[in-house]
């Protein structure tokens, strides 16, 4: 089993620089000569979550060791990059991974998403379509705005609706979730599991089956969304939405080995 020591600060911040928009902060990891022939693996971060998570780490040291290339970010708002997360919606932060998948990521790429980060993945790869050629999500959640939305108690949705937003608990940290009424209608122009989508790539899910946040049923509504194209699901049945010990990351690095050999 893997022995983790990762650090933070591993690699120098670099700045993406955007004309009327937020500064971008990222990491940028070049290929090697055993990888060149390798996607380069650009990993999506989780709503609220930065770069510096485990799994991102994770990956930097997997792809560093073989070679290939690699890059993490923070959206506007996260992390060190500017911006504001009150401000943020999906098409921002769709709008922040395109903008580092064009001016950052180099040749073909292999986008790994977490949570939000796989509707993330899932939207630019369809923005995307030939530079992304394959998806990894890791508890990936399409649509999770309107499933938050219908888990509201009707008092904190008539809220939402009055007042711009809503507070909710949040079991990660002591600061509550903070949802806005412009992030969950704004959403609503991304969602993917309202109607069959068409994938010529490779999609492969990871989902854990006590995953609380992101229940099981989801990684199956992808597969039947995305029926005529080739998604693979891997259920971990301890594992839960985290998905960061060290078994779960070896998984991931699987997945992302086997499509590797696939996409080269």
């Amino acid at each position: 089993m893997t022995n983790l020591s990762l650090q933070s600060a591993s690699e120098p911040l670099s700045t993406l620089k955007r004309e009327g928009k937020s500064d971008l902060a990222y990491v940028y990891i070049p290929p090697g000569p055993a990888g060149e022939a390798l996607p380069l693996v650009m990993f999506c971060g989780g709503y609220r979550s930065d770069m510096n998570g485990t799994k991102a780490l994770y990956l930097e040291e997997r792809c560093k060791a073989r070679g290939q290339g690699y890059v993490r970010f923070d959206y506007s708002g996260h992390g060190a990059s500017g911006g504001e997360f009150n401000d943020g919606t999906i098409g921002a932060w769709l709008g922040d991974a395109m903008d580092v998948l064009d001016h950052v990521a180099k040749g073909p790429v292999l986008v790994v998403g977490s949570s939000m980060g796989g509707w993330i993945a899932l939207l630019l790869v369809r923005a995307r379509a030939g530079k992304v050629q394959g998806v990894v999500g890791i508890a990936a959640a399409p649509d999770f705005s309107e499933e938050l939305f219908v888990r509201l108690a009707p008092e904190q949705q008539d809220e939402m609706m009055r007042t711009g937003f809503v507070e909710v608990p949040n079991d990660y940290s002591d600061e509550p979730y903070h949802y806005s009424r412009n992030f969950y209608e704004e959403a609503k122009a991304h969602l993917l599991l309202t109607k069959p989508q068409v994938a010529d790539y490779p999609i492969r899910l990871i989902q854990g089956m006590k995953d609380k946040d992101v229940l099981w049923e989801t990684a199956a509504k992808i597969q039947k969304n995305y029926s005529s194209g080739d998604v693979d699901i891997v259920f971990v049945d301890d594992g839960d939405h985290r998905l960061s010990r060290p078994e779960d990351l070896e998984l991931i690095d699987r997945e992302i080995q086997a499509l590797n050999e696939a996409l080269s």
